[in-house]
């Protein structure tokens, strides 16, 4: 099913998770006890990313269509314009059609190999606008879902050409946003406002990591830019070389912040799982149970 469709739905919010394709044996034996661990929750949909650079393309592919045919889950494709023409973006895309897939993240991508930055290939696309119009001229069939960075883009020259640059976006055909990974809830529903008063009218998904690697999550926010407040990194510091402490104070971090975000409107939660399930159960379980997307509703009976 399209996740546009699923997303016009409006009984609840929906909820994703998204894995990445595993780089050795066990990673895949890992990934696929994740899917079977977290199948009971029902997830909405699942995606699957892409390695750097494109690198693993025909993995992410067979990943996906096993998801769909073998867990019955709805799955979704990142897809990037990185070390490909467009012929075989095409012939990926066609693939993809083949196996019955919906739904693809549209994605410029990394630069390629490490390199610094982003130069296109030769052949290929420059930026994800126009991997969004070649899905919505030649590929109608699959629903479009594009990035958003409510902190953002780490290259971008301002939050404004940031926006615009959004825009552009959802003019081309991307129906619904996912948002990079953010702690501080503020940021994304001053995104959300600063992006309803230019015209994106699409829903825009939070993206929310649960943290359960102290060392882990420094390094993601550097990456991406994100920001760690102060307070909970104090309190994460506090816990150094107690994982088990550094998960529970995550998980308990993440579900008063997804909470938060539902009670504030938000259409849904996709969760980053690292390929693990233990967080994001007890994460999701205890939403579903008090449902905060339900202002003022009455604590369940015991």
């Amino acid at each position: 099913m399209r996740i546009d469709e699923i997303l016009g739905r409006e009984d609840r919010p929906i909820f994703s998770f998204e894995f990445f394709p595993p780089k050795t044996a066990q990673g895949e034996d890992n990934l696929f006890r994740a899917l079977q661990e977290l199948g009971p929750m029902e997830p909405d949909y699942v995606s699957v990313t892409y390695g750097a650079g494109g690198s693993t393309r025909e993995k992410t592919l067979e990943i996906v269509s096993r998801i769909k045919a073998d867990f019955g889950l709805e799955a979704m494709a990142h897809f990037t314009c990185v070390n490909a023409t467009t012929d075989e973006l095409r012939r990926t895309l066609d693939q993809m059609r083949e196996a019955g897939l919906e739904n693809v993240l549209a994605l410029r991508g990394d630069p390629p190999d490490g390199a610094q930055r982003w130069t296109k290939t030769e052949g290929g696309l420059e930026f994800s606008r126009e991997l969004i119009e070649l899905l919505r001229d030649e590929y109608p069939q699959f629903a479009i879902g594009a990035a958003a960075f409510p902190e953002t883009h780490i290259h971008a020259t301002s939050p404004e050409d940031d926006l615009r640059f959004l825009k552009a976006k959802v003019d081309a055909g991307a129906r619904f946003l996912v948002t990079q990974l953010f702690f501080d809830n503020a940021y994304y529903f001053s995104f959300v406002e600063r992006a309803r008063a230019l015209g994106i009218d699409v829903p825009i998904i939070p993206g929310v990591m649960p943290i359960t690697s102290l060392d882990g999550i420094k390094r993601m926010t550097s990456l991406s830019g994100s920001d760690l407040p102060e307070e909970l990194e104090l309190e994460l510091e506090a816990r150094r070389g107690d994982d088990e402490a550094v998960a529970e104070l995550g998980v308990s971090y993440a579900t008063l912040q997804c909470s938060d975000l539902l009670a504030g409107g938000a259409p849904g939660i996709h969760f980053y799982t690292l390929n693990r399930s233990p967080a994001t159960r007890a994460i999701l379980s205890a939403l579903k149970l008090m449902s905060p997307w339900k202002v003022g509703q009455p604590l369940p009976a015991h």
